[in-house]
């Protein structure tokens, strides 16, 4: 069987597309890679990309001179979760509170992995999630 060497890009479709990439640029810190009207890419650390796009923007196929994108959509609360160290967990804290975002859930899973949750600004969950939560490393 060929292998997978990763997941490369997630995606969120979002109310307002401008409001959402400012608060992960905002409270991630990640980095713009491209967009548009449609949607907006940036980078996760680790050659990884958070894409957003506008609900229903991507109905139809997109044409650009590389090829065609087909339609895609998405609706609902959806769930993402990003890696962080566990020696960051208490600063991750301290800086989802200096951005005003509450944590809505902690768990310590039987593994040995943290949790915390909360909510971005379309009520997507989002998740930060140490080492332990399905692996020791």
């Amino acid at each position: 069987m060929p292998a997978v060497t990763g997941v490369l890009e997630t995606s969120l479709y979002v109310a307002d597309l401008r409001r959402a990439a400012t608060f992960y640029q905002a409270v991630f810190g990640f980095e713009r890679l491209d967009g548009d009207d449609r949607f907006t890419a940036l980078e996760v650390p680790g050659r990884q990309v958070l894409l957003i796009f506008a609900r229903g923007a991507s109905n139809r196929a997109a044409r650009s001179p590389f090829g065609t994108i087909p339609a895609h959509d998405g609706s609902g609360r959806l769930h993402v979760t990003f890696a962080i160290a566990a020696e960051q967990l208490t600063a991750w804290e301290a800086h989802l509170e200096r951005h005003a975002v509450a944590i809505e859930s902690r768990i310590t899973w039987p593994r040995g992995g943290t949790s915390l949750y909360f909510r971005d600004p379309d009520g997507h969950l989002v998740e930060l999630a140490t080492p332990g939560l399905w692996w020791p490393r």
